[in-house]
């Protein structure tokens, strides 16, 4: 498995996981689909903090990141989402990938927005040093109800 900065040519299988995540879980509480334009944008603004997992040539999962919140006090925070296929195993290196670059960036703070009902991402994060440092409930509806948020977050940079 190579992790290297996602291309252009990484777009249609990042399409297909996304999409597949914003239709298929409550993972994320959009239900707007990601489109090709939407795609490109992020990887124009965000060309230093997108990374994919390549097997054999083909994208199995991504990493990108970006401001936590707007305004230069929050210009040391990132947050992340990632989404890989389960079985192929890419999460743990993304996301480690993804930390050491954040940090050579300068971000001090890694944050996770996780759906409650994301138990699987929920204990990925904590086994990555990833800590529970808030709780927002009811702030997401999808499929007719509403979902709690977990927010996780890891320091990158020691004081």
């Amino acid at each position: 498995m190579l992790i290297r900065a996602a291309t252009q040519t990484d777009l249609p299988a990042i399409k297909m996981l996304w999409n597949a995540m914003i239709r298929d879980t409550t993972a994320t509480f959009t239900t707007v689909e990601k489109s090709d334009e939407d795609l490109q944008t992020l990887m124009q603004t965000r060309s230093d903090a997108f990374l994919v997992a390549d097997v054999d040539g083909g994208c199995v999962g991504f990493i990108t990141w970006g401001a936590f919140r707007a305004g230069p006090g929050y210009v040391h925070t990132a947050e992340h989402s990632i989404i890989t296929v389960p079985e192929r195993g890419a999460g743990r290196a993304l996301m480690n990938a993804a930390m050491v670059q954040a940090q050579s960036q300068g971000i001090h703070v890694m944050v996770a927005g996780i759906s409650a009902e994301n138990t699987v991402a929920l204990a990925f994060h904590r086994r990555l040093g990833f800590a529970k440092t808030g709780h927002l409930p009811q702030v997401g509806r999808k499929d007719g109800r509403w979902i709690d948020l977990i927010l996780m977050s890891r320091e990158l940079l020691k004081p």
